[in-house]
């Protein structure tokens, strides 16, 4: 369990667009999916037409309400509760944390999308959008990290990737992204420590999840157990570059866009232990002290 089951979840922004497409999952994704999957989005590359998916049909602009997430037991139940009450937690941290914090839209893709960063599907996996500031996710993704990738991505693994996209929100209002701007590839490029940064607030925020709460003062999370943070920990090694790139039989640092799996591993921890001021630090450390 990772919600408190009492939390009001009611108050929820997120919406769904899209439409029912085929899991990117199963037998039918090779490598280049996989690659597609992780690193297609943060490319600003829409490689969704590598792995098939359905583009989406007629809807609503803005998508339709998530409906049925009133309580922290409907998020321990429901994956798509699961991203609502994350949004509600995630807003509550960093409202405190950002002067003048402006949330982001989260969007839950049934299907597929379209979106000004390309087609957000099953197929290219979470990703944060920063002309819309809207983060976009397909849960199908956990389950795709499951068959694919031998994570278990278990409740707080799934936390920790939508903590992530909201870290490249903060990025965007903080101006990291104007500063560091894509200077290429390798294990010390802009890319990765935007990478490492949005792993690092994600640690950050869990490490202090029980300390938001809802209108009643009831927290939206429970503590982690030690069992929850060695998921998340999978979790973030499971996306790491070197990781990724065995599955083709060949890592080359200097192709890396997000960073190691130690390297992610590290950030994630680095967060979780010591807050967000640690994360301050990567834009700032030599490449070789990124690693463990």
């Amino acid at each position: 369990m990772t919600f408190n089951p009492d939390a009001d979840l009611s108050r929820n922004t997120t919406r769904r667009r899209g439409r029912t497409a085929a899991i990117a999952g199963g037998s039918g994704v090779g490598v280049l999916a996989l690659l597609a999957l992780i690193a297609g989005p943060l490319l600003g590359i829409d490689l969704s037409g590598l792995v098939g998916g359905a583009p989406g049909g007629s809807e609503p602009a803005g998508g339709s309400a998530i409906e049925n997430c009133d309580s922290g037991a409907d998020a321990n139940a429901n994956v798509d509760c699961r991203m609502a009450g994350a949004q509600l937690a995630l807003d509550a941290f960093w409202e405190d944390k950002v002067e003048g914090y402006q949330a982001p839209q989260l969007i839950v893709v049934d299907g597929a999308t379209s979106t000004q960063c390309g087609t957000a599907s099953n197929a290219v996996g979470p990703f944060y959008c920063p002309p819309e500031e809207t983060v976009y996710i397909d849960p199908t993704f956990f389950q795709l990290m499951q068959q694919q990738f031998g994570a278990s991505a278990g409740n707080l693994a799934q936390l920790y990737i939508v903590g992530h996209e909201w870290g490249h929100h903060i990025q965007n209002l903080l101006g990291a992204m104007e500063r560091y701007p894509n200077n290429g590839t390798g294990p010390g490029s802009n890319g990765v420590r935007m990478e490492l940064q949005a792993d690092c607030y994600a640690g950050g925020w869990l490490g202090r999840a029980t300390e938001q709460t809802d209108a009643d003062g009831d927290p939206y999370l429970e503590k982690p157990t030690e069992a929850q943070i060695r998921d998340a920990l999978n979790a973030a090694s499971t996306v790491g570059d070197d990781h990724i790139q065995e599955q083709s039989g060949q890592v080359n640092p200097e192709t890396w866009t997000h960073g190691s799996s130690e390297q992610r591993q590290r950030w994630f921890a680095e967060g979780y232990q010591n807050g967000l001021d640690a994360c301050e630090q990567v834009f700032t450390l030599p490449a070789d002290q990124l690693d463990p």
